[in-house]
């Protein structure tokens, strides 16, 4: 692998800002400093240009095995490397599901062909993702990041406790998306001031925070690591809040667009603001920002779900749930929780790269010794979203025609350029 030289960016160096070099040889940092010159390698201008640790996404839906006609482990780790991600953790909700060492491993085969970063599969929790049958835990523990029914929320408080016992002997963690389907009464979006208005059946925070708080309180009995997905109402964040006071290994992650819109912020019947967990009220909103700031929220995950144009041109009551979001994530949070004063450039780092990478068991950092993964962004860059334009086979986005701040210029995923901009 040839040696790479980042010139003149300013990077987040032990959690600092500093203007350096950094010298990138075998796909390690050999170097970080001032008038690095190599001859040999390929050098990149990054004047005027901000270099983080390349970011970690605990949650895309990338669609292969079985749906390729929605997105594939090529386009969907493209996607990624174009939004600054050097990893991402794929959910298992495929054809065949993600249930066995035989499926997972097809997966796995695809994603060392294909895939241009780091992509790491969850295993279901059950068979089929049907809550009946636990998976075979043990066997799939070695091939994959966690487990999770992404998708599916656990139904059973017997069958979720006995997959947290299992998984903990195991040595892994439960990524849960948590939905108590008694209570979805068939919504599309968020039950509440937009659903009343629209006469439009809602989906009540109830859904969600019913099993979060069931599930918080089952990890601190079985002492295994928990992690909330999507989290987007501000009962489920408190519950996570009062699970890690009494010393609980619970997480959660919340994305990007629960961070920048509310269901009011819906502009008309249109597929591209539906998605599940949905849009909630401004108030959960503000305690999400509540969350971002006391560390109750520990990590920015995208939820990338991509769907034909077709499955998303139905309206709202009819579309499938599920946006993209690996493009426009970093935009979306540093325009809307840093310009916005909500949170520093460093949170804003910690949230994508640092916290993600730890509760992965991964490295994370630009530091010398350490594996090269950097994202180079322009952060005075503005921009207009245009769905056309992604890499990602999905082409939904609520901030379609959205004027955003801070651009990915470029990804360096372990010390090879894995995307530059044109």
């Amino acid at each position: 692998m040839p040696k790479l030289l980042l010139k003149d960016g300013t990077a987040l160096v032990s959690g600092k800002m500093e203007k350096c070099d950094i010298l990138i040889s075998d796909g390690v940092i050999e170097k970080i400093g001032t008038g690095i010159e190599c001859p040999s390698a390929e050098t990149v201008d990054c004047s005027g240009l901000t270099l983080l640790p390349g970011f970690v996404d605990m949650h895309v839906h990338l669609r292969q095995p079985g749906f390729e006609y929605k997105e594939t482990v090529k386009t969907g780790s493209m996607a990624a490397a174009a939004g600054g991600f050097t990893a991402v953790c794929a959910m298992p909700n495929l054809n065949p599901v993600a249930d066995s060492p035989e499926h997972i491993k097809q997966e796995l085969d695809i994603i060392e062909r294909d895939a241009v970063i780091d992509v790491l599969p969850y295993a279901a929790i059950t068979l089929g993702e049907k809550g009946q049958e636990l998976s075979d835990i043990e066997a799939l523990a070695p091939l994959c990041v966690g487990f999770s029914d992404d998708g599916k929320g656990v139904q059973s408080g017997e069958m979720m406790k006995k997959a947290m016992e299992r998984v903990k002997k195991a040595g892994s963690f439960i990524a849960a998306h948590c939905e108590d389907e008694s209570l979805l009464e068939g919504g599309s979006v968020h039950k509440g001031e937009f659903a009343s208005h629209m006469g439009i059946k809602g989906i009540s925070s109830a859904s969600e925070y019913v099993q979060v708080e069931r599930d918080v309180e089952l990890a601190g009995q079985t002492g295994v690591r928990y992690h909330v997905c999507h989290i987007s109402a501000k009962e489920s964040i408190e519950a996570v809040r009062q699970g890690k006071k009494k010393g609980y290994s619970v997480t959660c992650e919340v994305t990007p667009h629960h961070v920048a819109l509310c269901d009011m912020d819906i502009k008309s019947d249109d597929g591209k603001y539906k998605m599940n967990p949905p849009l909630r009220g401004a108030e959960d909103r503000e305690a999400i920002f509540e969350g971002l700031r006391d560390g109750t929220i520990d990590c920015i995950a995208t939820d990338h779900a991509p769907h034909s144009k077709e499955e998303k041109s139905r309206g709202l009551e009819k579309s499938a749930f599920g946006i993209v979001g690996s493009e426009t994530a970093f935009s979306v949070c540093y325009t809307e929780l840093v310009k916005g004063g909500v949170i520093t450039l460093e949170r804003l780092s910690e949230l994508m790269s640092a916290n993600p990478a730890r509760i992965l068991g991964r490295e994370s950092g630009i530091e010398e010794g350490k594996r090269a993964d950097i994202a180079v962004i322009d952060l005075e860059k503005e921009y207009m979203v245009k769905g056309e334009e992604f890499l990602s086979m999905g082409k939904s986005t609520p901030f379609e025609g959205m004027r955003l701040q801070a651009q990915v210029e470029a990804t360096v995923c372990g010390g090879k350029i894995v995307y530059r901009r044109k």
